[in-house]
């Protein structure tokens, strides 16, 4: 596995869909595109999926090869190949970095999405996701309050790495 994306940031999305990718990221994706040179730009996924996901997750070439490997080992015409074959390769969309380290996101997953004048980029160790800011408050950083919640005041999430019951 190639080197893992951190951090978050927003960026302004353009009425073209074009939005800055954060520098840190673009140099993961870089290292993580067999194909890629310098001067060239470098490839991504970004899967979509259907009505249930409210961001866009963006894989490297090396992360989505390990998901297509993965899919590749499951038994032909199985339910789980069939539905992770639809949700991989069918709601998924390969893209480049331009070379102004842009991403351009077409109208079908902004629409998706309900992103307009700006997204919320975080990193999710070798993927990215790219959400509307205002969702990503309203879900993610909502559930994990929730659980944060939930767990010991004295709690340190470092114990979840090995293997630490609550």
């Amino acid at each position: 596995m190639g080197r893992r994306f951190r951090g978050e940031s927003h960026h302004k999305v353009d009425t073209k869909g074009r939005v800055s990718i954060p520098a840190s990221f673009r140099r993961v994706i870089e290292a993580s595109d067999p194909n890629w040179k310098s001067g060239e730009n470098p490839e991504l996924v970004i899967v979509y999926g259907d009505h249930r996901r409210n961001f866009l997750e963006c894989y490297t070439i090396e992360a989505i090869e390990e998901v297509d490997a993965k899919i590749d080992s499951l038994p032909r015409g199985s339910m789980q190949r069939k539905m992770l074959q639809r949700m991989f390769h069918g709601q998924s969309f390969p893209t480049t970095v331009d070379e102004t380290g842009r991403l351009v996101l077409p109208a079908k997953l902004r629409n998706k999405i309900d992103l307009e004048k700006e997204a919320f980029f975080i990193a999710a160790g070798d993927t990215f996701q790219i959400w509307k800011p205002e969702t990503y408050e309203a879900e993610e950083l909502a559930q994990t309050e929730k659980w944060m919640e939930d767990l010991p005041e004295d709690f340190d999430p470092l114990e979840f790495l090995d293997g630490g019951e609550l």
